[in-house]
């Protein structure tokens, strides 16, 4: 058995948290207040971004604003970059603009998600009235999930590849699985630009009825703070969303951003990233070998990873001590608080991270 399901039962009232789990946490918080000079490993944001080249264009674009924001130029881009028309892309205020949208604009009685994983989608369905069905999958499955074992009844399924924060990256073929007539199929792809060559990406299929892709330039180009992605889709997809948004969703500096990023030479930096992230990955893997107390999810492909180690929350609070700030791991369903998300960097952060981590675990009494 690969996984189970679970079902919350009616949504409570309006409010972040379910079952236990603050879906509305976010690594941000561990940086945010009383956080200076913290080393952050717990945003999954590539560090050093966004690069040179693309605060100039963004800045360029500010000369600009007196003018309504015109999308068309971005949107042509996006499709050219994923081989798909047009009409199958949405440009949106970020990608928790897109599970918002998702939740209100489209008829849906019976909503999965595949948990643990970026809480926002299921907190957005809540939001929206609707009763969310979990499947959780387990470590002892390695966090993979059986297609087998999403129900029938279900009419939109929501997973995330490479997943957040169990960092696993599943077969495209197992998702496709899922796609059927009459159901969503959402596939949260914001880290698969990590992921040298995007294997197992969805993102420029066609033939998949009710596939839902999404993604995001925050993670890879570094840009949180413009509020940047977009969907892809069928057409009669896309255009229930768009009569969702507000007019002009997303500004003239964001739609730069998304041209920029779509380009050439842009693709080949995102590609030349997703390998170093591999190889720092690979880094920081062995590095969390040496360690008896910690345990840490091998099959990791995105630009952080999972590990588990007892009493965690003790040591969260010691590494912040030491300097370094990591991402709990007890707000994702179907985790608990002997789990921490490690951002990837670069070795020689890494080693000052695994030298810190192995003082926290002696003040902790491992």
């Amino acid at each position: 058995m690969y996984a189970r399901a679970e079902h919350p039962g009616p949504p409570e009232e309006p409010g972040p948290c379910s079952g236990g789990h603050d879906l509305r946490h976010h690594g941000d918080a561990e940086v945010r207040d009383g956080a200076a000079g913290l080393t952050d490993l717990a945003v999954n944001v590539r560090a050093g971004t966004p690069p040179d080249w693309l605060r100039e264009r963004i800045a360029a674009s500010l000369g600009s604003l007196a003018a309504y924001p015109d999308g068309r130029a971005a949107r042509g881009a996006v499709a050219r970059r994923h081989g798909l028309p047009p009409e199958r892309v949405l440009l949106t205020a970020g990608a928790a603009e897109a599970f918002v949208l998702l939740a209100r604009a489209l008829p849906v009685r019976r909503p999965l998600v595949v948990h643990p994983q970026f809480t926002e989608p299921e907190a957005a369905l809540r939001d929206a009235g609707h009763t969310v069905e979990r499947l959780l999958l387990r470590e002892d499955d390695g966090f993979r999930f059986d297609p087998k074992a999403v129900p029938d009844e279900a009419d939109m399924v929501v997973i995330g590849n490479p997943t957040n924060p169990t960092s696993v990256l599943h077969a495209a073929e197992d998702i496709a699985l899922l796609a059927r007539p009459g159901r969503l199929l959402v596939v949260d792809e914001a880290f698969m630009d990590a992921v040298p060559g995007e294997r197992e990406s969805l993102a420029g299929r066609c033939d998949l009825p009710g596939l839902v892709v999404l993604r995001s330039l925050t993670k890879t180009w570094g840009l949180a703070g413009l509020r940047v992605g977009y969907v892809l889709a069928e057409p009669e997809t896309t255009a229930a969303l768009q009569r969702a948004q507000p007019l002009w969703p997303v500004s003239t500096p964001a739609l730069v951003a998304a041209e920029a990023c779509m380009g050439p030479a842009a693709l080949a930096e995102a590609e030349a990233a997703a390998c170093r992230i591999a190889a720092d990955r690979a880094h920081l893997l062995a590095g969390l070998a040496e360690f008896d107390e910690v345990r840490a999810v091998e099959a990791a492909e995105g630009s952080f990873v999972l590990v588990h180690v007892r009493r965690a929350a003790q040591v969260r609070e010691r590494l912040r001590l030491l300097g370094f700030a990591v991402r709990r791991g007890d707000t994702f369903p179907g985790l608990d608080d002997d789990w921490l998300r490690l951002a990837v960097r670069d070795r020689i952060t890494t080693n000052r991270f695994l030298q810190a981590l192995d003082q926290a675990l002696a003040m902790v009494g491992h």
